[in-house]
């Protein structure tokens, strides 16, 4: 981050809007309320975010700068290109932008929890949420399960994926599958000894959800163990809470 950026930081009264539910997760895990300008709605969605009771505290907007300008935010927070005229406008009214890439690795995630910390004029506020990844790394089990995560459709994921890294940490191996989607064959011929199965929407009718009504899959219900989808969305801080839960029912 610039110098210039943490100069401005550290002397300003911060007023943040996120415009993203990937740094809605940031911002309302390391911003104080009066920080908080306004988070994108799909936060304050129960079937989309877990952190939707802290969300539905601050004003929402709709994901784009337009929308969050009536909260006066002098600090804008997005991710993966927001769109360069929404940086190039949001500069010419004199606010801050933070625009972050999608993350890749467990390092992305440290070194964007401590950006957005830094943003806020804050840094030691990332100190709690970075200990406790550094406690299940340290503490990750010597021995990996062999699992494939699941959500609807049978879409998994890839073993160089993010969400397969906090799957490590969890005590599970990711299994290798074509195009990274378990399929009905593969569960009749050679299942994997655990299916992870996410439960995001799982009370929303879909072709998606029915795929779990198939009775190879129903066949392997001793060996599924439900995770929370919803963490799972953009794989960041909410995923350690997660984590942390399926190691406590590790088997």
């Amino acid at each position: 981050m610039p110098a210039s950026v943490l100069v401005w930081a550290a002397s300003a009264s911060i007023r943040a809007a996120s415009l993203n539910l990937c740094t809605d997760e940031y911002l309302l895990l390391l911003g104080r309320p009066a920080e908080i300008a306004s988070v994108s709605y799909l936060s304050a969605q129960p079937e989309d975010s877990v952190l939707w009771r802290v969300a539905r505290r601050h004003s929402r907007n709709r994901g784009s700068l337009e929308s969050a300008l009536p909260a006066r935010p002098n600090l804008v927070l997005t991710m993966g290109g927001g769109g360069r005229s929404t940086a190039l406008i949001a500069r010419r009214l004199g606010l801050k932008v933070l625009d972050l890439p999608y993350p890749a690795t467990l390092g992305d995630i440290r070194r964007q929890t401590l950006l957005v910390a830094l943003a806020l004029g804050a840094p030691r506020r990332a100190d709690p949420l970075l200990k406790r990844i550094d406690a299940l790394q340290r503490r990750r089990p010597s021995v990996l399960l062999e699992a494939a995560f699941v959500s609807g459709g049978g879409v998994s994921l890839s073993p160089a994926s993010l969400g397969a890294e906090w799957l490590r940490l969890a005590g599970y191996n990711q299994r290798s599958l074509q195009n990274s989607r378990l399929n009905l064959e593969t569960l009749a011929t050679n299942p994997p000894r655990w299916l992870i199965r996410s439960d995001y929407r799982a009370g929303q009718w879909s072709r998606g959800q029915a795929w779990f009504d198939h009775p190879l899959v129903r066949r392997l219900a001793k060996r599924t163990i439900r995770t929370d989808g919803r963490p799972w969305t953009c794989a960041g801080l909410p995923m350690i809470a997660e984590v942390e839960r399926l190691r406590s029912g590790l088997r």
